[in-house]
């Protein structure tokens, strides 16, 4: 008979299967993009050296949400059956790997109207979420749960997925619970050149994939530059493809110049 050990996995796991069965359901459309970073990691550079040590995915994280903010249809939700609502503010939901009894599991971060934050706020936000303690109670990072939260992971999951099915009804309930906007990233994983799409029930949806060296036109002329790979999800039902084909122009445009670095 085949050895095997069973493990226990963090109660944050069940709301990471729950969200993926929700997610299938949502209308997002997919896309794939590959992003000349390498301006803008020469200017991070610099930038730490007479500001402060900025880590890539924040900045990445201010750029992302900056377009966001310029684009705020992308980030809306469906309202009812025939309206849209769109939200001034920008609201991000980030998923911070801890380390919770021998498993490395993802909790949701919230970080709220990021567009009025600077970049070292942002920076200091994260270092400090992954560097905090963490109980197998927690549900979001920095927020302390509810009773009504906690007793979510003990409930059959046909009554959890009702409950969230009902939330996801309440567009303001998940702007300040969860954001209309969720970034993951795996830019560390490896060298290999890849894309993850994540299933989100967001309206808007980042996946920060890897970085590698590629041979890149610049000027008509070959060169090897440094090519970030990124996934974005966004909800047709709230958005159609042009406004989706303007919001990843623009997310391009400003990751490729290196914006809030100059």
């Amino acid at each position: 008979m085949a050895d095997y050990s069973i493990k226990e996995f963090p109660k944050s796991r069940i709301a990471t299967i729950d969200i993926g069965k929700i997610g299938r359901q949502k209308h997002h459309i997919a896309a794939i993009l590959e992003i000349d970073i390498t301006i803008a990691r020469n200017l991070l550079k610099a930038y730490r050296k007479s500001h402060s040590n900025i880590s890539l995915n924040a900045w990445l994280i201010k750029a992302i949400s900056h377009t966001v903010a310029s684009n705020k249809t992308v980030a809306s939700f469906l309202y009812s059956k025939r309206k849209q609502i769109i939200f001034d503010k920008v609201n991000v939901s980030l998923l911070v790997e801890k380390q919770l009894d021998g498993f490395k599991a993802p909790f949701p971060l919230l970080i709220e109207d990021i567009e009025n934050l600077e970049l070292k706020q942002i920076n200091d936000i994260i270092t400090n979420a992954k560097s905090a303690e963490t109980s197998n109670n927690e549900i979001v990072l920095n927020q302390k749960p509810k009773f009504y939260e906690r007793l979510y992971y003990y409930l059959p999951s046909i009554f959890r997925i009702i409950i969230w099915k009902f939330m996801l009804a309440q567009s303001k309930f998940v702007f300040a619970k969860m954001g209309n906007i969720t970034i993951s990233s795996i830019a560390n994983a490896g060298t290999a050149s890849a894309w993850f799409i994540p299933i989100s029930i967001h309206p808007i949806s980042i996946g920060i994939s890897s970085i590698s060296q590629k041979p890149w036109v610049v000027d008509g002329k070959i060169e090897i530059r440094e090519i970030l790979n990124l996934s974005v999800l966004i909800d047709h039902d709230v958005v159609d493809g042009m406004q989706m084909a303007k919001f990843m122009r623009d997310l391009s445009r400003n990751i490729e110049s290196g914006i809030f670095l100059k």
